[in-house]
């Protein structure tokens, strides 16, 4: 039963630990460009999170589109070097087994966008300033926007 609550409470500290060392080595790796692949040559490559599993073999990076590419083109290329890539965060991380990366967009940034274009959108900040200037007797706004 242990195991099933631990599983729902989220990663262990050695979990957030192990990806955020992982983390640090692979942006070092691509700030330095150690890796040599001609095809992320001058490529930003911003890593946002790197998520361990309980038994640190497999780790996901996550990835956030870089501003002027697309992140389908740069995914399919990590996935190809992404055994060079592990072998380099063995060298660097002291583990048991080198993990098994895998490079998955990171589409939290895109959800804070799109919000952020919303509740900048005119019509909605018009909204919102009638609601607040006309609240309802309970001091909170009133629905039908009267």
């Amino acid at each position: 039963m242990a195991k099933r609550d631990e599983a729902r409470e989220g990663p262990s500290q050695r979990q957030l630990r192990v990806g955020e060392e992982i983390r640090r080595v692979l942006a070092r790796v691509f700030e330095r460009g150690e890796l040599h692949e001609p095809a992320l040559s001058g490529v930003r490559i911003t890593l946002s999170e790197v998520s361990v599993s309980p038994d640190l073999r497999n780790a996901t990076v996550w990835v956030i589109p870089p501003i002027d590419g697309e992140i389908a083109d740069i995914l399919p290329i990590l996935s190809r070097v992404a055994g060079r890539l592990s072998g380099q965060v063995a060298r660097e991380v002291r583990m048991k087994f080198a993990p098994r990366l895998t490079f998955k967009r990171d589409t939290a940034f895109d959800a804070s966008q799109r919000m952020s274009a919303i509740l900048n959108d005119p019509v909605i900040r018009q909204d919102v300033a009638n609601t607040s200037e006309n609240p309802t007797e309970d001091g909170e706004p009133d629905d039908n926007g009267a």
